[in-house]
């Protein structure tokens, strides 16, 4: 797809800092599981949050394309780096879409610029990938409202300052009985688990949240009483496309690093990259990572023009993430026993691929998602 010299700039400076400030700290991140908070100031000075903002709501205003391309380029560089900025992109796009002035005002500009960090607080125990299961609630009372219940798996909760929180209003409304709460997850009755230790994408923290009657205000709901549901939703096109496109990232760097690495080890008096079967394997590597990213640029295209795009964006996301999976494999098996050996980039690569085919709605998932599009507007 044609790049516009914005898109070929913002790829440029995204690469630069990706190469500059996040590859040389990538295996030390992985291996003390930290939050790198000074990475993410100075994404936020760059102005790489929340890349869909409009100017007249303090952001770049860039489109959907622009997102997918720093989100692969940041990803080619650690994708835990890149999953933050995903989380940025998906709180800031419900913000500017159903947020007051008022709340904009107050969180819109402090996310963007990482001078808070924030949580979007869906998954429980019984509520998934079916969301029906939700159990946290928010009861109305003469001042606000009265939050009980808890959270798991939710990126940034060992670290978050705020939490857009997805809570039952409304029992017997079932999804149209759910509503998303701005909370303070510093304030009195919210308790916090302990950090998870993951497989993959180990700097991305990640942990429970739990609350027990947490007052909160009443300009702490988000958009209209009972539409939370719908409005979650409603960004999830993009937040398929921001990671598939981190799917992209990590096929990429393992592409990068099997091919270099064929081409100084030696065995049988040559290089590896002259034997058939490791040519294969790499030739195979970059023409399922160019379809993935080609995937994800039409599912950018159909979002950036009003289109319908939620086949686009399942496909690019399904095909993605088992091409990351795959194709990462492929680099470990380049590699030989040292793929298999911590300190490896492409031993990384693979964990880090894993949960591309898990979060923002399982493989699975996403193959229904086409088959039911399929069923409904035909094969085209």
């Amino acid at each position: 797809m044609f790049l516009t010299e914005t898109h070929e700039a913002v790829r440029e400076m995204t690469r630069q800092f990706a190469e500059d400030v996040i590859r040389p700290v990538a295996e030390e991140l992985d291996r003390d599981e930290r939050f790198p908070d000074e990475i993410y100031r100075q994404m936020g000075e760059l102005g790489l949050f929340g890349i869909g903002v409009p100017e007249e709501l303090g952001g770049p205003g860039f489109d959907t394309l622009s997102y997918s391309i720093v989100m692969e380029e940041l990803s080619r560089g650690y994708a835990s780096i890149a999953d933050q900025c995903g989380l940025v992109e998906l709180i800031s796009t419900l913000l500017v879409r159903h947020g007051s002035k008022e709340q904009q005002k107050k969180w819109l500009v402090s996310a963007i610029k990482s001078e808070i960090k924030v949580a979007y607080c869906i998954t429980e125990p019984e509520a998934g990938t079916d969301v029906s299961g939700l159990r946290t609630v928010a009861d109305k009372t003469d001042d606000g409202w009265l939050l009980n219940g808890g959270k798991i798996w939710i990126h940034n909760a060992p670290v978050a300052d705020v939490g857009f929180v997805l809570a039952r209003t409304d029992k017997d409304a079932g999804h149209r009985g759910m509503s998303i709460f701005i909370v303070d997850l510093n304030a009195e009755g919210v308790e916090r688990g302990p950090k998870e230790h993951k497989m993959g994408q180990r700097a991305s923290q990640v942990g429970a949240l739990n609350f027990d009657n947490v007052k909160l205000p009443e300009d702490a709901l988000l958009g209209r009483e009972g539409r939370g549901f719908h409005m979650m939703m409603s960004v999830l096109d993009k937040g398929r496309v921001g990671i598939a496109s981190l799917a992209v990232g990590i096929g990429q760097a393992g592409l990068e690093a099997a091919l270099d690495y064929s081409q100084q080890r030696k065995q049988f008096g040559q290089q590896i990259a002259d034997f058939q079967g490791v040519q294969w394997m790499l030739a195979d590597m970059a023409k399922d990572i160019e379809a993935a990213r080609l995937l994800v640029q039409k599912a950018t295209f159909a979002i950036d023009n009003g289109l319908e795009a939620t086949k686009a964006c399942s496909m690019a996301k399904c095909f993605a993430g088992d091409m990351a999976v795959a194709r990462t494999a492929d680099a470990v098996q380049i590699f030989g026993g040292s793929g298999y050996i911590r300190g490896f980039e492409v031993e990384r690569l693979y964990r880090d691929a894993k949960i591309t085919q898990i979060y923002e709605g399982t493989n699975q998932i996403q193959r229904m998602i086409i088959a039911r599009e399929l069923i409904k507007h035909g094969a085209r």
